[in-house]
């Protein structure tokens, strides 16, 4: 039978990065125990007044269809956290709210990415970007940055990668899986190359609340003169903990956000409103929970790197912000797919590979700060433990 070509396009582009974890939870499932660092999944739940209005609403009859830009609370909840952030005054005709930040990327896919059209990203990037552009019909562009300096991606690098095809960046701040977070100044040198060259920006700032230390969130929808070529994706997943909520959203300017809303409305018409009314109380309130799991994951960080300062053969440094840590194995002289799979079948530790991220990750393990510090201890000493027999 024949298929859509969209199937070849997608082909290995979906699961098989997960191998290291698919196969560690088949051996939890028969009892093994194991320490699993390979999803970015909160273990906290989310604050328990927001489960208070999802059950409250929903036993209120919020059950029913919603329109396919979004239910008002939450549309005026986004433009009140986005005017306040950008110092602008940010309309609720500018956001489009969707089931989670993946379908929001790929709706800001579609209507920016026709066939053949480059989009330009660091690499590492996320395991998803690949996929998300090819669906699309787009050709997926890596912009190798340095780990050595932090996987900071520099304007004259990506500059460098631009061609008469380039249509679209597709930033990532704080990144999954990398960390690094983008300052204002990198973001205005950037956004100025964008500018010459005429290209949309996708920014996909899932984690912006989680940063660490003196780091400080930036945006290329802050600065007024990139606002029109920028489209956010966001959602409560990470921030709130609420990632099986699938409550996200578009903002950009209300041009793009006209033109998305067809695209949008083909695939999902409206979200359901009883959680779209407990994500504009999430976004309306402040939770200490939220913030008892910012400061754990940064704990967790530090365990992480301060457990294997002492080896000689791998190595971490702090994450600016997310909820990731990668670890550099390249001196045991494995890639960072041998070693997670030695990792899991000698230590019953579960890692992502950094090869799951691209060719930048290569030699590296993406590690998620998802488990207690206790478990982080022992998972570094099991990974410093498996590098010295490499060694």
């Amino acid at each position: 039978m024949r298929f859509a070509k969209v199937t070849q396009r997608l082909a290995g582009l979906g699961s098989e990065k997960w191998a290291v974890h698919i196969e560690g939870r088949r051996r939890a499932d028969l009892g093994e125990p194991m320490i699993f660092l390979s999803i970015g999944e909160p273990d906290a739940p989310p604050p328990a007044a927001i489960f208070d209005v999802a059950e409250r609403q929903m036993r209120a009859g919020r059950t029913r269809y919603s329109n396919g830009r979004g239910e008002p609370d939450v549309l005026r909840a986004l433009s009140r956290l986005y005017t306040e952030r950008t110092g602008r005054s940010i309309s609720t005709s500018q956001f489009l709210f969707l089931p989670g930040t993946q379908t929001a990327l790929y709706v800001a896919m579609m209507v920016l990415v026709e066939l053949g059209d480059e989009v330009l990203m660091a690499d590492p990037y996320y395991a998803t970007y690949e996929g998300v552009i090819a669906a699309a019909g787009g050709v997926a562009v890596p912009v190798r940055v340095d780990p050595d300096h932090g996987f900071h991606l520099k304007a004259a690098a990506l500059e460098k990668a631009i061609t008469p095809k380039t249509r679209v960046l597709l930033m990532n701040t704080p990144s999954n899986p990398t960390g690094a977070v983008f300052t204002r100044e990198e973001i205005a040198r950037i956004g100025k190359v964008c500018e010459q060259h005429d290209l949309w920006i996708i920014c996909d700032e899932v984690y912006a609340s989680l940063t660490y230390g003196n780091t400080v969130f930036a945006s290329p929808f802050d600065r007024a003169e990139l606002e029109k070529r920028t489209v956010v994706v966001s959602s409560v997943s990470k921030s709130h903990a609420m990632p099986g909520f699938r409550c996200g959203w578009i903002a950009s300017s209300e041009e793009f956000c006209a033109a998305a809303l067809p695209v949008s409305e083909t695939m999902l018409f409206g979200s359901q409103p009883f959680l779209e009314d407990a994500t504009a109380f999430a976004l309306d309130n402040h939770f200490p929970e939220v913030d008892a799991m910012k400061h754990a994951y940064e704990r967790r960080a530090q365990v992480l790197v301060e457990g294997l300062r002492a080896s000689k053969t791998v190595s971490a440094r702090m994450p600016e912000g997310g909820m990731f840590v990668m670890v550099d194995v390249r001196k045991t002289g494995l890639s960072g797919r041998a070693f997670a799979e030695r990792l899991l079948a000698e230590e019953n530790v579960v890692t992502m590979p950094g090869e799951s991220f691209g060719a930048g990750g290569a030699g590296h393990l993406r590690v998620a700060l998802t488990v207690d510090e206790s478990q982080i201890a022992e998972a570094c000493r099991r990974i410093a433990r498996l590098a010295d027999r490499l060694c």
